[in-house]
């Protein structure tokens, strides 16, 4: 009797169709994840204006969807362990799709606030399972540069859902921004129909006929012989369990993953958020400031997938530790009178730094965690930051509400970046203790 290790299958493929067929619908998903976000701070002006909201109540109600993602996270990253990361995500899709696009019906900010909540379940608990479902059928040799590529659909969304403002804002009001939502829920059955499940819970399933389907589909080479087995290397963990987390000597590299994800989330959301408002009241436009909003999802495109093909050449957490470092160091000059060509440039090296670093964090988390408590370790992760991500809309709430300099904004959104960059130090140096004297119990994340 054979034992075939499917990952050792899926890391020495070749990229091709099959590779391309995952990304694309991994992408997808996270295009509309990441509009349906980032359109709350595209809206944020007129439903200001609209219902007569303080700065410290938009940033509550802007919280709601983050509450409800640190929830779904929490939820959805160890549900699918157990039930499959396609069922997960089919869930997931139908929240954040169909709440969203209830948002453009909503006639006051409790109902407004209800349906982001519900639709921040769905958000937050696609994120750990794309990434985990386009981690585990990517090739080792360019694993993070595929999780990059797949996550930047989120910069994409929040491109288009600037954009997308640009356009119908001033013609049909806020409400006609969500109702793009719904699109997700007409291609849910292609979306169905083309993304794989996880490989490794077919086997844990005994679906044997499926998962060597699916092999022949990742290396067209795969053959099973009769006597042969699938084995899918579970570690000592059986997944779903968050304790599992700690064991194995994972314990600080754990906590400095859940400080960096608390840390980028903050700065992220804070950014998202009020950045056309600050910049509105700095004295530009709605329509400017809305470009700023672009150029920061744009910048984070460069960031992620630049960061990913680095992290595939370097050590991961190096390069994230020198990223965040340049976090700091952007979003603290954005407070600064400066040319409008230099601001635009601070602003895409801030959103490379900020949400391009938070893809790459996906991708450190799905390469250290072992395949059976990945989704469990991503969605942790997620779930924890989620909390950063609450923080970085009320902060910026209290801090317009506080009348402060522009400068000192700015400067509390940068604070968080060199408290993550310490983080990736030590997560990298515990990285290098553990392959040096337990080698065999190291997942790499380099």
């Amino acid at each position: 009797m054979n034992n075939i290790d499917v990952s050792k299958v899926i890391d020495q493929a070749r990229f091709n169709r099959f590779h391309w067929t995952v990304l694309f619908w991994c992408a997808l998903i996270i295009i509309f994840d990441g509009y349906d976000l980032v359109i709350y701070g595209v809206a944020l002006p007129m439903l200001m204006k609209e219902w007569n909201l303080t700065p410290l109540q938009a940033g509550a109600l802007g919280s709601y969807a983050l509450f409800g993602m640190m929830a779904g996270a929490l939820i959805f990253g160890p549900l699918s362990d157990r039930i499959g990361r396609k069922k997960a995500i089919t869930i997931c899709v139908i929240l954040f799709s169909g709440f969203t696009m209830l948002n453009g019906f909503t006639t006051n900010p409790t109902e407004f606030g209800i349906c982001r909540f519900i639709a921040g379940l769905g958000i937050g608990g696609v994120m750990p399972n794309v990434v985990a479902l386009m981690s585990e059928y990517a090739p080792q040799k360019i694993r993070s540069t595929l999780v990059a590529i797949m996550f930047s659909g989120y910069s994409v969304g929040g491109m288009l859902s600037a954009g997308l403002g640009m356009v119908l804002l001033p013609s049909y009001g806020w409400q006609s921004v969500f109702y793009v939502a719904g699109l997700p829920l007409l291609l849910l059955p292609l979306i169905m129909k083309f993304l794989p499940e996880s490989v490794g819970f077919m086997v844990k399933e005994g679906r044997t006929e499926e998962a060597a389907a699916v092999l022949s589909r990742v290396e067209p080479t795969f053959r099973m012989k009769a006597g042969d087995q699938l084995a899918a290397p579970a570690g000592k963990a059986k997944g779903g369990n968050v304790l599992q987390l700690f064991g194995d000597g994972r314990a600080l590299q754990t906590l400095m993953l859940w400080v960096a994800f608390f840390c980028c989330l903050l700065m992220v959301y804070a950014l998202a958020s009020w950045l056309p408002k600050l910049m509105t009241k700095a004295g530009y436009g709605l329509g400017s400031s809305l470009s700023f909003l672009l150029v920061l999802n744009l910048g984070a495109i460069f960031g992620a997938i630049g960061g990913g093909w680095l992290s595939d050449k370097m050590n991961m957490p190096r390069v994230l530790a020198v990223f965040f470092a340049i976090a700091a160091t952007s979003i603290s000059l954005l407070g600064y009178k400066s040319s409008t060509e230099l601001l635009y440039i601070l602003i895409a090296i801030a959103g490379a730094t900020t949400i391009g670093t938070q893809i790459l964090l996906y991708a450190l988390g799905a390469q250290f965690y072992e395949m059976s408590i990945r989704s469990t370790g991503l969605g942790w992760a997620s779930g924890i930051g989620r909390n950063g991500a609450i923080v970085g809309p009320i902060l910026g709430g209290a801090l317009m509400a506080a009348e402060l300099p522009l400068q000192a904004n700015f400067l509390a959104f940068a604070i968080p970046g060199a408290v993550a960059t310490v983080a990736m130090i030590v997560f990298a140096l515990r990285q290098q203790t553990r392959r040096a004297s337990e080698p065999k119990l190291v997942t790499s994340a380099a």
